[in-house]
């Protein structure tokens, strides 16, 4: 028997220890790899929950200050007036998410980026000029614009209360609150539009109504849209004329979109013809009401009284607002007023739609603009070389009438408009609105484009009034109560470049009589057009917001006190450029996200580069 040395015995035993060592230490370095692993997965899970629910939290919060925001910059009456007492007052800095809202919002912190909880940062950074993002479009035209409208920004910084890791995550949001003239669009309604029984049209640029369109002509004519057409109803149908046979072609080339959102305005919506009254005595001008009203806006105020003319000289941002206005005053008699307002006149002749005898105001608007250009008074509240103008006339007639009488304002040699620094003109009335002769087209005083779309020359310009009616170069005063029939006072073309705003005698049942004439009469004509085929060209922007109060007879056929012209309507394509408004003119109101970003904590100047 052989006896083997220990170490000779058992080699294999030894080396099996020595591999479980290894592989156990091997384990042990694995599993420990794989624990540490597993840990920072876990950490940078837990880290990436609360970075995507502080994020959420504080855009939620961001979401909330712009959903008030838009709220009260949408409410007709409130508009930036209401957005800027807020942030005054400091409510929207506390506009949080809060427990009475859902307990869950109790696991955050928010912060202002500032170093304060429980505030979000709103303030004004901006104002901005010029088209509005490509969403905001009207058709194929990028056509909305706003002009030196806010933008604010609003920054939510938030962190989780007990959270794990020290995280704060921050949001940004450049909000514009954007001021869009309705003139940006080629024709615009309140309420509901008609364009039945309507003779060959065609309408350039986007047209709107807060409620239906309808629509229908005649076999023998036609209408066409070439730009988009919407409207918050559900009709755009013949309807409202129990004429039938309105089987012409309606094409709308821009296309149609019903059941879209209403267009809010900066006026009062309730009761829009406010915007040409005088305001009630006691109503500041620096109230809701106050600020919308053109008697406020404008820098010269004229008001007309049995026996004498005042006018009102004011200046500022609200002009009805200042406190040391310059009064003029003369008598109301042919003498007194050709030395102290040698623009002013008073006319009598009929309006055989009303049916009553006019006692016009007349303005030479030749030698207003003249005038103005010239007057101590005027001058010493708008320096020469002040950058300043009196772009707004308001005139109200308030002489005694008789029931067979009407009080009206009627404007005359208006080829060349005051410039006012290239802001244009705008009067505004209470009163029925006459304009005799071609308006707003010259070139140093001489007509150029008469009869054409070229607007090349004109100035921006609005006409704002209870109704409005054009009287051809060839009207005259001696011939108006005249029995009409064709051929009598027969009409010769005439040109208007300007925005008109004015009331419409709305439809009260489905008969011809009973008819309001259809936007496209918004200017009311009382001459015989057809003889001689004379033509009315309109390079404007139609608006109707309220039915008028003053001038109140219903539409009547062509025929009776009228002869229909050829209509050459087109919309200026100076409204698409918001450097070119016609002053005064309202918005309508359009709350845009504007810019957002996801900027560093503790930031409130963090811009976004494109």
């Amino acid at each position: 028997k052989t006896n083997f040395p220990l170490s000779a015995r058992f080699p294999r035993a030894g080396y099996a220890l020595l591999v479980v060592l290894v592989l156990t230490a091997a384990s042990a370095l694995v599993l420990s790899g794989t624990i540490a692993r597993t840990y920072n997965v876990a950490k940078l899970n837990d880290r990436n929950n609360q970075f995507v629910l502080t994020q959420h939290a504080a855009e939620a919060a961001t979401e909330k200050v712009f959903a008030r925001m838009a709220y009260d910059f949408s409410t007709p009456g409130l508009a930036l007036g209401a957005v800027h007492s807020n942030i005054t007052s400091g409510l929207y800095e506390t506009y949080l998410p809060n427990a009475t809202e859902n307990p869950y919002w109790t696991n955050f912190v928010f912060s202002n980026a500032q170093g304060s909880d429980d505030r979000v940062y709103v303030q004004q950074v901006s104002t901005y000029s010029g088209n509005l993002p490509s969403q905001f479009t009207l058709g194929s035209t990028n056509a909305l614009s706003t002009l030196n409208a806010p933008v604010y920004r609003i920054v939510v910084n938030a962190r989780m209360k007990n959270g794990r890791h020290n995280l704060t995550n921050a949001i940004q949001e450049d909000v514009l609150l954007a001021l869009v003239p309705i003139s940006t669009r080629a024709i615009f309604s309140r309420t509901n539009m008609e364009f039945v029984r309507c003779a060959p049209l065609t309408v350039n640029g986007s047209v709107h109504a807060n409620g239906n369109i309808f629509t229908g002509c005649q076999s023998s004519s036609s209408l066409t849209f070439n730009g988009q057409v919407t409207c918050t109803g559900v009709a755009m149908t013949t309807n409202l004329d129990a004429l039938s046979g309105l089987t012409g072609a309606v094409t709308y080339n821009g296309g149609k979109v019903t059941n879209s959102s209403a267009v809010t305005l900066s006026i009062n919506m309730t009761n829009a013809h406010m915007l040409i009254d005088q305001p009630p005595s006691g109503e500041s001008a620096s109230s809701t009401d106050g600020e919308q009203r053109m008697f406020n806006k404008a820098q010269i105020v004229l008001t007309v009284s049995n026996s004498i003319v005042t006018m009102k000289i004011q200046s500022g941002i609200l002009p009805g607002a200042d406190t040391s206005p310059i009064t003029l005053v003369s008598s109301n008699t042919p003498v007194a007023l050709s030395t102290n307002f040698p623009f002013i006149g008073t006319n009598i002749f009929t309006d055989q739609r009303e049916n009553k005898t006019i006692l016009a105001t007349q303005i030479d608007l030749g030698k207003y603009k003249t005038w103005l250009a010239t007057n101590a008074s005027v001058l010493s509240k708008f320096p020469s070389g002040s950058g300043t103008y009196p772009t707004i006339l308001f005139v109200d007639d308030n002489r005694t009438v008789t029931g067979s009488q009407l009080n009206a304002i009627r404007i005359t040699n208006g080829i060349a408009l005051p410039q006012n620094g290239g802001l244009g003109f705008t009067l505004a009335t209470p009163d029925p609105l006459y304009v005799q002769g071609n308006y707003n087209d010259s070139s140093n005083g001489v007509a150029i484009n008469l009869g054409t779309t070229n607007t090349t020359w004109t100035v921006p310009s609005a006409l704002m009034s209870d109704a409005l009616t054009f009287l051809s170069p060839a009207w005259q005063d001696s011939a108006s109560g005249n029995a009409y029939s064709s051929g009598v006072r027969v009409a010769s073309d005439m040109t208007v470049n300007a925005a008109l705003l004015s009331g419409l005698v709305y439809t009260t049942g489905s008969s011809a009589s009973t008819y309001s004439g259809g936007i496209y009469n918004i200017p009311r004509l009382l001459e015989d057009w057809s003889t001689g085929s004379h033509i009315v060209t309109l390079n404007t922007s139609l608006i109707n917001l309220f039915a008028s109060t003053s001038a109140t007879q219903q539409w009547q056929d062509p025929g009776i006190y009228y002869n229909a012209p050829t209509r050459k309507f087109s919309f200026d394509l100076n409204f698409f450029d918001p450097s070119k408004q016609p002053p005064g003119m309202p918005c309508a109101l359009m709350p845009v996200r504007f810019n957002y970003a996801t900027p560093p904590p503790n930031t409130v100047t963090y811009n976004v580069t494109p």
